[in-house]
């Protein structure tokens, strides 16, 4: 059967040219595109590819993020990055890739990987829904999972948490972790435990905030650096400024926690 390939790249040049070569391979019947790992997530959700193509480096969602979701699927996509970077291939096998291309493309290398993605091993059962982790409100852990590994990352270990799409990245002291559940969600969830709705794209841990800032008519927040992640500033919403202040002011986890780093002092 001919494969149906998803390109993905957000470089509009280098996805035509990726769309092109791809057409012209033996045993490709058809090749959609995609402008960003978000847009490739609703394609994929939509319809069975026997192919994801895709760039590392994108804006919001990475390739690798994506890659990684995509292992939640039960009919998974054969995975070849296309990148100009020759120093991410550990990465990118390491979440299940099948080949890894460097730009500029040769004819005879994407002829290749097109051979290997004929040659892996796909499960036969068509789910095109990633699985979707529901955090328990009582939990103080939230499971991530990557490339069939479980993750705990600990509640109190997140600073704040990035909307991407469908999809929400937490930001925590042991790096930053992709779950599929929207920001709205974890809004409603967390907010009895010390987090804050600050922006349509951000929710933040209370603890971590050092200050606020306004220029002019913007409104910042300022977080500190948790370990793995490094210091942030946010912006804040204009219809959010005055909740945040409330709660900066009578949190009272904030106030246990900062008591907790006096008495470590």
């Amino acid at each position: 059967m001919p494969l149906v390939i998803l390109a993905v790249d957000d470089e509009p040049p280098a996805l035509d040219e990726l769309q092109f070569l791809l057409s012209r391979q033996p045993g490709v019947g058809e090749v959609i595109t995609a402008s960003d790992a978000t847009d490739a997530l609703r394609q994929l959700n939509s319809r069975r590819f026997d192919a994801v193509f895709l760039d590392i480096n994108m804006p919001g969602l990475s390739g690798l993020e994506l890659a990684g979701v995509l292992t939640n699927f039960n009919h998974r996509p054969a995975v070849v990055f296309v990148t100009a970077h020759d120093d991410r291939a550990v990465d990118a096998f390491g979440v299940g890739a099948v080949d890894y291309l460097l730009k500029p493309l040769r004819e005879e290398r994407l002829a290749q990987a097109i051979t290997r993605v004929r040659t892996s091993e796909a499960p036969a059962e068509e789910a095109p829904a990633p699985a979707e982790i529901e955090p328990d409100d009582s939990a103080d852990v939230v499971p991530v999972e990557l490339g069939g590994v479980t993750t705990l990352v600990p509640r109190d270990s997140i600073s704040w948490v990035e909307a991407v799409g469908d999809y929400a990245r937490l930001h925590s002291a042991s790096g930053a972790h992709l779950v599929r559940i929207p920001l709205s969600t974890l809004e409603t969830r967390w907010r009895g435990h010390g987090f804050i709705r600050i922006h349509r794209s951000y929710l933040v841990a209370l603890p971590m905030v050092t200050g606020l800032r306004a220029r002019g008519s913007t409104t910042t927040v300022s977080l500190r650096t948790n370990g793995a992640e490094p210091a942030v500033d946010l912006p804040v919403s204009r219809r959010q400024v005055r909740d945040l202040k409330d709660r900066l002011v009578r949190d009272p986890m904030r106030s246990y926690r900062a008591a907790e780093r006096r008495t470590d002092v």
